[in-house]
């Protein structure tokens, strides 16, 4: 049963509307290049208000190749276990300033350090920018002597599909792959085929239509279905141990469950979590309510003991 706690996060997060004294749900207009510019700027502002990072936790500005990018380190700790990090915005918006305090979590809980990056957004940068800069990323920290044992991608909404999409890329490339992946409330399918995306639309914190459009202005002149746009749609086979996260109250539902599903008949060693009454990337509101905190506790375990070397 879902806690008292989370059905009022949820409730306030559902009717925030209300709390700023509108009698509707806001919407947008995602083909209004503005409205994508006012979208990163409340981004931006929300990081302002929620960005206060765990005491303990430092950051090292980098730039990998024109990429912007942030070490998001614990106290005293070395860089030869390392997490990457993809961080989520439907593919046109992220900074690592918006998802710094989200990262410094996984890293706090797992007292493993990452690396935060900024691919090139679109509709500017549309496909293949964001895949593009994904692999200089990681190609970026096996030069620094990282090996790819010792790295676990996580990512969150299009970050997380993103992050696997990154690894079809580099197992397509011949490329070794890093030890273990974790995506909550994955992109993985921006032709946006699962009934979830009907039947959760009532509930889902998402404002209507923005799972298409994000696809439009990512594929661009691409069809949404190549596998590295919609990882659903791809061989996986030979994938590393994969974790996923998804709340029973998003549209994404069905994204995290068909392809997990599809990843366990490819052999892939598979986990899938469905949070009962949960909402989009509900782990990294940790520890807001317990179901968000018990989540980041087992994935910082999944990171911490179960996919890396001692």
């Amino acid at each position: 049963m879902t806690s008292l706690r989370a059905r009022i996060f949820k409730f306030l997060l559902q009717n925030r509307h209300l709390l700023r004294f509108r009698l509707k749900r806001e919407t947008i207009d995602w083909n209004n290049y503005e409205s994508i510019l006012r979208f990163r700027q409340n981004v931006e502002a929300g990081a302002g208000k929620f960005g206060k990072l765990p005491i303990g936790i430092e950051v090292l500005p980098v730039t990998i190749n024109d990429i912007p990018a942030e070490w998001i380190l614990p106290s005293q700790a070395t860089k030869d276990k390392i997490i990457l990090y993809f961080h989520g915005g439907g593919y046109v918006s992220g900074t690592c300033r918006a998802h710094r305090s989200i990262v410094a979590k996984f890293v706090k809980g797992s007292e493993v350090g990452a690396l935060l990056f900024e691919y090139r957004l679109a509709p500017e940068h549309p496909y293949p920018a964001a895949l593009e800069d994904s692999v200089t990323a990681y190609r970026w920290l096996s030069a620094q002597g990282i090996s790819p044992s010792n790295i676990v991608f996580v990512g969150d909404s299009a970050g997380g599909g993103l992050c696997l999409a990154t690894l079809l890329a580099l197992r397509d490339q011949g490329i070794p792959l890093p030890a273990a992946a974790v995506a909550y409330s994955p992109v993985t399918d921006f032709k946006c085929t699962g009934e979830s995306y009907r039947t959760k639309a009532k509930v889902c914190l998402a404002p209507e239509g923005t799972a298409p459009a994000f696809a439009k202005h990512y594929a661009g002149d691409n069809d949404p279905g190549l596998p590295y746009i919609s990882p659903l749609y791809g061989d996986l086979h030979g994938l590393p141990p994969l974790l996923i996260y998804v709340g029973e109250d998003e549209t994404l539902l069905d994204d995290s469950t068909r392809f997990a599903e599809k990843a366990k008949d490819a052999g892939v060693d598979i986990t899938l979590k469905v949070g009962e009454g949960m909402f989009h990337c509900y782990p990294a509101m940790a520890p807001l309510f317990p179901e968000a905190t018990q989540a980041m506790e087992e994935i910082c375990t999944f990171i911490k003991k179960n996919h890396l070397n001692p």
